[in-house]
């Protein structure tokens, strides 16, 4: 009964895993070394990302109950997987430099908020800026066209001013 209940709680581990993270790596770790596996999941730590190997059969029971059903055909082999609980461009972008060193690793699939990710739309994700470049590209480019309002009103203004300064000097000089 002790196994049964361990393998319940790992179970709920995983869930819990799956429901907050914002993106979720899940690899074939075939033909890594011991070394290379902790220097992969030192370079992720780095980044606030979990790696772990986990059973196929308890990672299907935490998949079903977290309704991520269509990752189910992808749980065959050797698995590892990547929590990435913040920025979801981070841990995709460290294993994608990490399988362009090693060239060992294979991503096989990617969930990014409940949606199916193939390995090329992962490797999509690696190639976009982070999080806070990206926010600042929206505001740089929601700025432009309020900067531009800005001085068109401005210089209507002015031209009034010098218009009605030049009316004003002229009565003066009459």
């Amino acid at each position: 009964m002790p196994n049964l209940e361990k393998k319940q709680k790992t179970v709920e581990e995983i869930k819990a895993r799956l429901a907050n993270s914002s993106v979720v790596i899940f690899t074939d770790y075939r033909g890594l070394s011991v070394a290379e596996m902790t220097e992969l999941r030192n370079r992720l730590r780095e980044t606030g990302v979990e790696f772990k190997v986990v059973k196929n059969t308890l990672t299907g029971f935490a998949l079903r109950d977290a309704g991520l059903e269509e990752v189910l055909p992808y749980l065959e082999g050797p698995n590892a997987v990547v929590f990435g609980h913040q920025d979801p461009v981070e841990p995709a972008k460290v294993i994608t430099d990490f399988i362009k060193e090693k060239k060992k690793l294979e991503i096989k699939v990617g969930v990014l908020e409940h949606k199916l990710l193939n390995a090329k739309e992962v490797e999509a994700l690696a190639a976009l800026p982070p999080k806070p470049v990206l926010v600042a590209q929206v505001l740089g480019g929601l700025q432009a066209p309020i900067r531009g309002l800005v001085y068109v009103l401005n210089a209507n203004l002015s031209g009034l001013a010098r218009v009605l300064n030049a009316i004003k000097e002229k009565k003066e000089a009459s």
